[in-house]
């Protein structure tokens, strides 16, 4: 096994964030800072203000943050204890709109990082930026993390972008997707641009096919009000899908920096050909899970878990696209999302082309080498090639996995996502963050989906709970969905 056990700490900061008490901070952002802080990446001299709406909720929030270490595998509770000696919680607005508590809790006579973390409904981002500005709390060095979802269309996030820029520059802006701060995700820019075996068959020439999926074993569960206001559309495909997709298919960077990783990224956006009345029908699918039996147990239907009878939020998406440019003319790009499926896994699968002739004499059918990307439960990279069976009788063969297995080849704990994404926007490295232009882009493109479906009406295609969902007729002759290994 490899150790690359080098860390650097980073400037001491002061992080401000916006519903602390949430799920989302308790869950993600303050173990992130935990991981970061145990490996001696946050300084001790840096701050956190939880900022809470009441103040009567502090006693219970401190309880509860405390609470939460248990949770946390592999904790020093020693370390969490001097984490927690950090953080303050901050009353929220004073009668006058303004952060008067937040003010005093600055202090003015240093010039540090200053990170406004919003894990709020977005409907109040403007608010947030505007009080901020009105008490004079927005620094050149002032950066302000936004969470998904930016809006429910195009207009929506205009106006809610239009109101963060209003106060603050693009360059302080770090519109967040947790998906790009994975190892494996990033580990896709090196795997293309610093091996050229990949590189060179990374075309049309040599790719059959590209495969993006993230699937959900569990149901909307207790999200299940805000899941129904936007659907898997919205949820998954928008953002997440998207940005794996920029990865994969975008032309190598002159430099690696977030202008140049951005720019590529974008002319990926506005080439992605966009959905009529026809290609809608044959090239999309939409669905919604309905009972379904697994293991002996019964599972509610979408429409039991949410409470209604008339929705009509689909829980699944698969579609076809393309990327009309040289490099991918003709290779179809297939993405799919759903909750209540058969297993949770997310993984990218590129699929090259085919021999052009079978030499072997026993004429048994060549599969197209695979290169798997695995993002989670547990992230590898996996290539599938034709290897010969060892023995006597011939030319015999079959499909052989080679894999590399984060976890089995590197010493140490593997980090989250939102550890190095916090750590980034405190460096001010905006390179894993859509910029306003890619967020414009996608949302033209996800609304040829959207309005086609309304304007057709299409409805949702049941699909049992537990299944794998109704993708399988947008896939081109001779295509399937790739069946993931829990191995």
């Amino acid at each position: 096994m490899i150790s690359e056990k080098s860390i650097a700490s980073i400037e001491s900061f002061d992080l401000v964030i916006f519903g602390a008490n949430g799920d989302l901070a308790f869950r993600k952002i303050f173990p992130a800072l935990y991981f970061r802080y145990e490996e001696g990446q946050i300084k001790k001299n840096s701050r956190i203000a939880a900022m809470l709406r009441r103040p009567e909720d502090k006693d219970v929030f401190m309880k509860t943050l405390r609470s939460e270490v248990k949770k946390i595998d592999g904790v020093d509770v020693e370390k969490w204890d001097e984490l927690l000696s950090c953080v303050e919680v901050v009353d929220a607005k004073s009668s006058d709109g303004k952060y008067n508590s937040l003010e005093k809790w600055f202090d003015h006579s240093k010039n540090k990082v200053r990170v406004y973390y919003l894990a709020t409904p977005s409907s109040v981002f403007g608010d947030i930026a505007k009080s901020l500005d009105q008490s004079n709390l927005i620094t050149h060095d002032s950066r302000i993390v936004l969470e998904k979802p930016l809006g429910k269309d195009g207009d929506s996030s205009a106006e809610i972008n239009q109101k963060i820029l209003k106060y603050f520059s693009e360059y302080q802006v770090y519109r967040i997707d947790h998906y790009l701060g994975k190892e494996t995700v990033q580990n896709l820019m090196v795997l293309r641009f610093a091996n050229y075996v990949f590189e060179s068959t990374w075309n049309s020439n040599h790719v059959k096919s590209v495969q993006i999926t993230a699937a959900e074993k569990l149901g909307v569960g207790s999200r299940g009000g805000y899941y129904d206001q936007y659907g898997a559309l919205l949820d998954m495909v928008q953002n997440h899908l998207l940005q794996l997709l920029c990865l994969i298919a975008m032309e190598p960077p002159s430099m690696l920096t977030a202008s140049q990783v951005r720019t590529e990224k974008l002319k990926i956006l506005q080439s992605l050909r966009k959905f009529d009345k026809n290609s809608i029908q044959s090239d999309t699918v939409r669905g919604q899970y309905s009972r379904g039996k697994k293991k002996g147990k019964m599972l509610a239907s979408y429409l039991e878990e949410v409470g209604t009878y008339e929705s009509d939020t689909e829980t699944f998406v698969a579609l076809k696209t393309y990327i009309d440019n040289w490099r991918w003319k003709g290779v179809p790009f297939y993405l799919r999302t759903g909750k209540r499926m058969s297993d949770k896994f997310s993984e990218i699968v590129i699929t090259f082309k085919e021999v052009p002739h079978n030499i072997f004499p026993e004429k048994k059918p060549l599969i197209s080498n695979k290169l798997i990307i695995r993002l989670q439960p547990k992230e590898k990279i996996e290539f599938v090639h034709m290897i010969k069976v060892p023995g006597p009788g011939g030319y015999r063969y079959k499909p052989l996995s080679m894999k590399m297995d984060y976890l089995g080849s590197f010493v140490g704990r593997l980090p989250e996502a939102y550890e190095r994404l916090m750590m980034d926007v405190v460096r001010g490295n905006q390179t894993l963050f859509m910029s306003n232009d890619e967020l414009k882009a996608s949302w033209e493109w996800i609304a040829s989906i959207s309005k086609n479906w309304e304007t057709l009406q299409m409805e949702n295609e049941l699909y049992m709970a537990g299944t794998d969902g109704p993708g399988d007729k947008i896939l081109d002759d001779g295509e399937e969905w790739h069946k993931t290994s829990k191995k």
